[in-house]
């Protein structure tokens, strides 16, 4: 289900308005939106400048476009999520253990959302705030959710568990290049993924301090 949510514009919705709102999508991931013209994106998607402008009204009007579509494509995860929390849980049989994998479950491998997701969020971007803002209050209700379940230890500071849990699981998104490059593997592919959960899992289960006694 997840894999649709990306894949049914960039493959199905074939439209010249569609094109250019992932091309442009793709050129702000690499050099971030004040670095891409409209003839920048117009070249990239095969279409004329008057085209875009033709669509979109001005590239600030693009960027709002392209803005609300990657903000939708986590709405929809997220309310996936709340439809069915055990689906972060590591006993799910998706096995999904957190908003990074659930990121590699519903997007190419190769897909620009990640990448721009980490320039919203680390450039003081009103849209990457307001972003954050709306996962915070969908993790807290999804932790809430599996608390009441027993699915997770009710925590003292609940405010407090769902930032640090949304933080750890954004971490992996924010530092994919760092990571990569000190594991030697891409933490957002498969592979990647299923060894940096398997740990994590442990981590968050077990715990990474040893026992007073020993």
């Amino acid at each position: 289900m997840f894999s649709m949510l990306y894949m049914r514009s960039s493959s199905s919705d074939l439209t010249a308005r569609a094109q250019i709102r992932d091309r442009a999508l793709e050129l702000f991931a690499q050099r971030g939106p004040d670095a891409v013209t409209v003839r920048d994106i117009a070249a990239s998607a095969g279409v004329s400048p008057g085209l875009v402008i033709h669509h979109f009204g001005s590239k600030q009007g693009l960027r709002e476009v392209v803005d609300s579509y990657v903000a939708g494509i986590f709405d929809e995860m997220f309310a996936a999520v709340a439809g069915d929390p055990a689906m972060l849980s590591d006993t799910s049989p998706q096995g999904t253990s957190g908003l990074a994998e659930l990121m590699l479950t519903s997007l190419p491998t190769d897909s620009p959302v990640p990448a721009y997701l980490r320039r919203l969020l680390l450039t003081g971007d009103g849209t990457g705030r307001e972003l954050f803002r709306r996962w915070y209050a969908a993790t807290a209700a999804m932790t809430e959710q599996l608390s009441a379940a027993g699915v997770l230890r009710p925590a003292e500071d609940p405010a407090v568990r769902a930032a640090f849990l949304l933080v750890n699981d954004l971490a992996v998104v924010l530092l994919r290049d760092h990571l990569t490059d000190v594991l030697g593997i891409d933490p957002l592919t498969p592979d990647g993924m299923r060894r940096w959960a398997a740990d994590v899992v442990t981590a968050y289960t077990q715990g990474v301090f040893g026992s007073e006694e020993s």
